[in-house]
Parts: C-alpha cells; sequence; structure tokens
C-alpha cells in the first residue's frame, strides 16, 4: 500500500529553482527596459534633471540679494541631479534654473544643496542612462 504513495510524490515535484528565478528577472527588469525605451518630453517645470558632465553653472541670486560676491558660479558634479524651477520656452534663450539636489557637504567650489543655479538646455539630460550604468557596474565587478 505504500508503493503506490511513493510513487505519486515521485511524480509531483516541484518547479526548479531556475524557472523561478528566471520570471523574477523579467518581471523586475521590465519597468527599466520600458523605461529606457521612452521618450524624453519637453523639460518643464518640477521635472528632474541630471548634468552632463562635470559643469561650472552660474548661481541665481534674488534681485534683493545685495551681497556682492566675486565668484558667482559653482560646480557640479556629473550626474547631479537637478529640479527645474522655471524653463525658458524660447529656443534662443533656452535657460534654466533649478534647485540642486545633489552634493550634500556643500564644499567649495561645488554647488551646495537647494542652491538655485542658472543653466542652459545643452547642460542637463532628463533620463539617467540605467543600462550604461549597469554596464559599467559590471564592468568594475569583472576589472578586479
Amino acid at each position: 500500500m505504500n508503493e503506490p504513495s511513493d510513487r505519486r510524490d515521485q511524480h509531483h515535484t516541484e518547479p526548479p529553482l531556475w524557472s523561478i528565478v528566471a520570471v523574477m528577472l523579467i518581471i523586475l527588469g521590465a519597468p527599466l527596459v520600458l523605461y529606457s525605451f521612452a521618450p524624453t518630453g519637453p523639460i518643464r517645470e518640477g521635472d528632474t534633471v541630471f548634468s552632463e558632465g562635470e559643469q561650472q553653472v552660474q548661481i541665481r541670486h534674488a534681485a534683493t540679494d545685495q551681497s556682492a560676491k566675486a565668484d558667482n558660479t559653482c560646480l557640479l558634479d556629473p550626474n547631479s541631479p537637478l529640479i527645474v524651477i522655471h524653463a525658458s520656452t524660447d529656443q534662443a534663450d533656452s535657460s534654466i534654473i533649478a534647485h540642486v539636489q545633489g552634493n550634500p557637504t556643500g564644499e567649495w567650489p561645488f554647488c551646495s544643496v537647494h542652491t538655485e543655479v542658472v543653466l542652459k538646455t545643452h547642460q542637463v539630460f532628463q533620463k539617467p542612462a540605467i543600462f550604461g550604468t549597469v554596464r559599467e557596474i559590471l564592468a568594475g565587478w569583472f576589472s578586479r
């Protein structure tokens, strides 16, 4: 009598672990693939943009600010996140005013957090390069 129940247990096996892992990778990777293929739109107020490489930008001072600083520029790290406050719609001007969100140390010459800076549209990009970052991480791991 025991023999038929053992045979049923041998025929009923659990799914292999590799198939579960493959499904999890597909579920987690699909948003990244869709995000990377999505087109970028125009830069609008409230958007998060990233600095294109290391950039020297002009600090925006309020009209009521009477401080006469000799150097009103600061340095943005590559891929530094910025939140757009005002984006010019005029193609000739194409300037952006943004709040700096990176560099929490606030050391000079780097821009401190929440500093308002003036940039041109060619100095920023909208989406970080996800696959480029993944490629750099994998190259760093395998080059060791």
